[in-house]
């Protein structure tokens, strides 16, 4: 593994290496909490970076420190040319990790060469292990082939980690049904706060089933419970249940008790530069990529984003009340 000098610093003197990279908006299905259920009004096509442009971008961030990229969306795989930009990350010397998240219902062809090109973590998302809950959800029929492409990534060798957003009168019944399920396996199963951001489909402000109450309710079915060390960046706080081969997690996204850490930068799928899930865009990187100079533009436009960082999420909030309106598959997951 190649460790640089950090080259991306932020005004809170925290090191960036870690590109959340959006490839798409759109998304196969119309889970409930992140959008209403006729959809958002999704990119055009002439808008959004061509993989020729997100890996040379890709290639001016790493070279700029950024060690981790996670492809995200929307849904990655919805776009058919995905393993064009994943084989060229594939090459990308100062590139120690590549991972994806998804919903794996198009995962499946493609998990072959996933594997041959060493791409091992993926993160998928998976809100109920109940069919019925799981169409309720998601607003659509696919809970086998997400079943099926989750058993072959696990026992094909793959770093799992299932993504769980709480949703209070949803899914809460499954929390300790989906660790039971998964104590066979090396998985980690990461419940999430719900967030605000579902583009419009209902408003809240506070939550009920926070960090704390998600940790009460596994420990009052699991009291032999270590929680584990983890990673300073880590969203996650990390647990293992007694006689479990795999972990779980709980990440207060809601919360937000780990912006202190955050080494994190997104961009969309149309090129806006987010230094916080919680601020509005910074700048956008699509015209420059397009525009002469571009290495040396983009490499300035990143430097003056995080340069501007907010110190937590709340503090990005303060700054933009509408932020909210956002569907989280616009914004990157």
């Amino acid at each position: 593994m190649i460790k640089k000098e950090a080259l991306l610093v932020d005004n809170h003197n925290r090191e960036i290496n870690y590109l959340r990279l959006a490839v798409t908006d759109r998304c196969n299905l119309r889970c409930n909490y992140c959008m209403p259920s006729e959809g958002i009004n999704f990119a055009k096509n002439d808008t959004l970076f061509t993989i020729d442009e997100l890996s040379r971008l890709s290639t001016i961030l790493v070279g700029q420190g950024i060690d981790k990229i996670r492809i995200t969306g929307g849904e990655p795989f919805v776009r058919k040319d995905l393993m064009v930009l994943l084989r060229n990350l594939s090459k990308l010397e100062g590139l120690n990790d590549i991972s994806v998240t998804t919903n794996a219902t198009l995962i499946g062809p493609y998990i072959d060469e996933l594997k041959e090109l060493g791409i091992r973590n993926i993160n998928v998302s998976l809100d109920s292990i109940n069919r019925e809950t799981f169409e309720r959800i998601t607003r659509r029929d696919e809970y086998d082939t997400v079943h099926n492409n989750l058993i072959r990534l696990i026992t094909e060798g793959f770093n799992v980690r299932v993504n769980f957003i709480v949703l209070e009168n949803q899914n809460t019944q499954d929390l300790l049904p989906i660790l039971d399920v998964m104590k066979h396996y090396n998985v980690s199963v990461r419940f999430l706060e719900e967030m605000p951001f579902n583009g419009g489909s209902k408003k809240f402000n506070t939550i009920q089933w926070d960090y704390k109450k998600i940790l009460e309710h596994i420990l009052s079915n699991y009291p032999e419970t270590e929680k584990l060390i983890s990673p300073t960046t880590s969203t996650s706080i990390n647990y293992q249940i007694k006689g479990h081969k795999g972990t779980f997690g709980i990440i207060p996204s809601f919360s937000r008790t780990f912006c202190g850490s955050c080494n994190r930068l997104r961009i969309s799928a149309i090129g806006d530069v987010i230094t916080c899930l919680y601020g509005k865009p910074k700048t956008n990187l699509r015209d420059i990529m397009r525009g002469e100079n571009a290495e040396m533009n983009v490499q300035k436009e990143i430097l003056k984003a995080i340069g501007s960082r907010a110190k937590t999420g709340f503090d990005a909030q303060e700054e933009h009340s509408t932020v909210f309106d956002s569907s989280m598959t616009s914004i990157g997951g």
